[in-house]
């Protein structure tokens, strides 16, 4: 049975020392999907759309480019981390549907993984929060990590 590494000896909440551990690159990326339906995809032009609260994808990179600076305000077991780099993409992938992708790097001693799902995350919910004057219908579909790499394990 594994033990979960944010619990103490007593079952109580803890933050991991990470002290010991070597600094490597550590890249994380994750996906966000999006429905935004014919409505919305429609009123895009060139990658674009501009409402009255301004410029959808613009927005929702910034938004999501902050929340990775500020996950480990939003988690409580995450560290503070130093970021070397942010890269946050938003493609139309058809009439309906839109992906985030979300990229962060360090040179550091833990995972980068919750900041790039948080980035992700938080930039679906500024796309949804910026069309939802046009309809209600977007469904954020699914959000996961797409690959980890650095420190012990990593994923792709």
């Amino acid at each position: 049975m594994n033990k979960f590494t944010h619990l103490n000896k007593n079952n109580q909440p803890k933050m991991v020392n990470v002290g010991d551990k070597k600094v490597t690159k550590r890249i994380a990326i994750a996906k966000a999907e999006m429905f935004l339906g014919t409505e919305i995809i429609s009123l895009f032009n060139d990658k674009e759309l501009t409402t009255k609260k301004g410029p959808v994808f613009q927005t929702a990179i910034i938004a999501g480019i902050q929340a990775v600076k500020k996950t480990s305000d939003l988690i409580p077991m995450c560290h503070p981390l130093i970021i070397n780099g942010i890269d946050i993409d938003i493609e139309i992938m058809d009439n309906e549907n839109i992906e985030i992708i979300c990229q962060v790097e360090i040179d550091g001693k833990t995972g980068v993984e919750m900041e790039a799902l948080t980035g992700a995350s938080v930039a679906s919910l500024t796309v949804y929060d910026m069309c939802k004057a046009i309809s209600q219908k977007m469904v954020i579909k699914e959000i996961k990590l797409l690959e980890k790499t650095g420190g012990k394990s990593g994923i792709k």
